[in-house]
């Protein structure tokens, strides 16, 4: 390598810009990319060296990190003699690795929305999550193609967690997520285990074209039916911190149960402010209390958030683990949190009769829902009650004992219920998609074993809630906005074109239409909304529909909100649980305060992609964990009949769901009868050849349970009787609309 001081072949245009950004400034990727557009082929380590006027051995080695950074983002790609070239000029493609439970997988690339297919050989060289460089080939007429992967960029897997098997005395685990398929040869070294139990693996060797990854068990969790086991599993394949470091729990020592007097100054004081907090019965963390009285024609209404900023300040290494967390996430019966439980069930819970720092924001709507004038502020308060929603569902209803009960609160939440009305109306006349899909809860016993589960029934105050909540987040956005702070919004782009269509094929066949040509507005679904029936065919339907949209996300554009039809939204009222309304909050005080600096490091177009992925992932491992225990909960159920509806159509059978307790299966076509059956892909569609028999999307079916595999999570049924294509049934009456708000 170079170590003399020769004067650069090549200049850097960024040369000012690097040096006074580093203090020992090497070539800038622009000068990188710009020398190597200039070259016939790609080029040895020691000619950009030389080229570029690197010299010494600490110059050296920062440029090969620089180099080695560009790599990963896809920028250059160093071939198997050791040589860079630029990727564009190859022919080559960045992504990342999406595996399939049959084998193959897709190559997803940023701001592409295609996925390219992975065929099962390629797949061997790569394990899902991987970041990779990838050629297309084999283009058909359509011009789809087939990618072939020349380099791993970056493992997305270090760790895998698995069944433990052994095999002529080799032992091998089995990845709990169906996604990879490489069965990981398990070394010498490491803990040991005894076949059928789930352990831990690193990963040491990963796989190529010809050989199996090789790993150690660092970790054994046990036999696979333990209890719990179902969300040990889940933390680890999903990578969820949930232990607080050394440097977190020192931070916190000093706090104590109750707030420090000298918080107070310079708040305003809410404590005789009749604010309460409304939640479930199981709830253990209030971030938001409310308080609502008439103002003439309308309303004031307050609403109390905890002040988590001034806990958890930036930079911190509490800080730095809330960032890494992104949210809470809430299995059944337990939660790992976002915050120390000091934090989260204490000093930042707005517990009742005790004093809690918050940040309020102040809002006036008139009588017809519209939001007017409104500010924030920092202030101290206390809780004057802990509701639930049921309590106030029933003082609504009229129930006696409830409202003697809460006689003192009854005026305050009348004028909720008033100004929930207004807000409500106001939201119809928007045209805010409002989603009314079923929610489960599964009851446990004291062994942790399923009892039940039943469906979760929301009422009014969780409407009431919901629209307070939805007023301080447009207000928190707005106020952002109006003083260009630096800030995380919430938005939701519109449905793309294909999705559109695809919708409208089916809603096609069962009589329905979606207004609005190619780009339907959320008033259009919302119109559609109320047309559907109850029941399963409403419920499917539904989901439909919601799969259409795409899925809201964390983003430092402000680019509104579609299915709310909001054009200006953020997260503010649960900073507790998510770290982008901690972000917010820190925004909106650093406003009040007159500081501009930025409250949270770091890009906020990261922090928002961050935050979205941490959203994610919580969300698919509580689906892994809700999936598990409701295969677990049928595992004694084989033999009995059940009422389903049709919930998917593919070529190898039907999708089921189970009537009120809303779990998925497989009929598969060879349990269809005795026929053959041929496949409608347009339609959604399963069609007799000899009897005519049709099995759509939204049919009524009986089924019975054959087979349960908990290994995999999935139950297998065979059709018993079948009402028939519910295209072809009477329409049904319309039923009065019901409505849900998902954020």
């Amino acid at each position: 390598m170079s170590t003399r001081n020769e004067p650069p072949k090549f200049s850097d245009p960024m040369a000012e810009r690097e040096a006074q950004s580093y203090e020992f400034p090497v070539p800038s990727r622009e000068a990188v990319t710009a020398y190597l557009a200039t070259q016939d082929e790609p080029v040895p380590l020691r000619q950009l060296l030389t080229d570029l006027g690197v010299s010494g051995e600490r110059d050296v080695e920062s440029f090969g990190r620089r180099l080695r950074a560009m790599e990963r983002d896809g920028q250059l790609l160093k071939n198997r003699r050791g040589r860079y070239g630029l990727v564009q000029r190859m022919d080559l493609i960045k992504g990342r690795v999406i595996g399939h439970a049959d084998g193959f997988g897709f190559l997803a690339r940023d701001e592409v929305n295609d996925d390219l297919f992975i065929p099962p050989r390629e797949m061997r060289k790569a394990m899902h999550g991987d970041c990779v460089m990838a050629r297309v080939a084999n283009v058909d007429a359509k011009g789809r193609g087939e990618c072939l992967i020349v380099e791993v960029l970056e493992r997305g897997q270090t760790h895998l967690v698995g069944q433990y098997r052994e095999e002529h005395g080799v032992g091998f685990v089995a990845p709990d997520d169906r996604r990879i398929r490489h069965e990981v040869m398990v070394a010498r070294e490491g803990l040991s285990a005894t076949p059928g139990q789930i352990v831990v693996c690193e990963i040491l060797d990963y796989p190529t074209l010809r050989t199996p990854p090789v790993g150690r068990i660092v970790e054994v969790l046990g036999e696979r039916n333990a209890p719990g086991m179902e969300i040990a599993v889940a933390i680890r394949k999903y990578g969820l911190p949930h232990t607080f470091p050394e440097a977190v729990e020192a931070e916190i020592a000093p706090l104590g149960p109750t707030v420090e007097p000298a918080a107070y100054a310079r708040r305003e004081d809410l404590r005789d402010v009749p604010l309460v907090t409304i939640d479930g019965e199981d709830a253990r963390d209030f971030d938001d209390a409310v308080f609502c009285a008439r103002d003439g024609t309308g309303w004031r209404l307050v609403v109390a958030i905890a002040d988590v900023s001034y806990y958890v300040k930036s930079g911190t290494a509490l800080d730095t683990e809330a960032l890494a967390r992104g949210n809470s996430v809430y299995f059944p019966k337990n939660v790992i949190p976002m915050l120390p439980e000091i934090l989260s069930n204490g000093l930042c819970s707005l517990n009742p009769d005790v004093e809690r720092l918050c940040v309020a924001c102040e809002i006036h709507v008139d009588a017809k829902g519209k939001l007017g004038r409104y500010r924030f502020f920092e202030a101290v308060m206390r809780s004057q009650a802990r509701l639930t929603y049921n309590e106030v569902a029933a003082i609504l209803a009229g129930d006696r004992e409830a409202r003697h009960a809460r006689a003192a609160r009854i005026p305050e939440i009348e004028a909720l219920y008033a100004l929930y009305q207004a807000l409500h109306a106001a939201r119809l006349r928007r045209g805010a998609v409002d989603f009314e899909l079923p929610e489960t809860r599964i009851v446990f016993d004291a062994q942790r074993k399923i009892e039940r589960i039943e469906p979760l029934v929301r009422n009014e105050a969780h409407k009431i809630i919901e629209e307070c909540m939805l007023a301080a987040n447009v207000c928190a956005a707005d106020y952002l906005i109006a003083n260009e702070a630096p800030a995380l919004f919430r938005v939701h782009a519109g449905p793309n074109a294909q999705k559109i269509k695809d919708l409208r094929t089916i809603l096609f066949e069962t009589g329905r239409t979606l207004k609005g040509g190619d780009k339907p507005k959320a008033k259009d679904y919302a119109a559609l909304l109320a047309d559907l029936p109850e029941g399963p065919e409403g419920r499917l339907l539904q989901t439909l529909l919601l799969r259409s949209l795409s899925q809201a996300v964390y983003s430092d554009e402000d680019i509104g909100h579609f299915a709310l039809g909001y054009e200006h939204y953020t997260h503010f009222t649960s900073p507790i649980r998510r770290y982008p309304d901690l972000v917010v909050h820190r925004a909106i005080k650093q406003v009040l305060s007159g500081d501009r600096r930025p409250g949270t490091p770091g890009s906020m177009k990261a922090l928002g992609e961050h935050c979205s992925f941490t959203e994610r992932r919580a969300d698919e491992a509580t689906r892994d964990v809700v999936r598990y225990l409701k295969t677990e909960y049928m595992s004694d159920k084989v033999g009995q009949e059940f009422d389903a509806v049709v919930s998917g159509v593919m070529a190898f059978g039907l999708f089921v769901e189970l009537a009120e307790i809303f779990v998925d299966g497989l009929v598969h076509v060879s349990s269809l009868g005795h026929d053959y059956y041929h496949f409608d892909p347009a339609r959604h569609r399963m069609t007799g050849e000899r009897t005519g028999q049709r099995y759509s999307l939204g049919d009524a079916v009986r089924v019975r349970l054959l087979r349960v595999d908990l290994d995999e999570g999935k139950l297998d049924f065979e059709l018993v009787e079948s009402e028939g294509p519910a295209a072809h049934k009477p329409r049904r009456a319309r039923s009065k609309r019901r409505r849900r708000r998902r954020e």
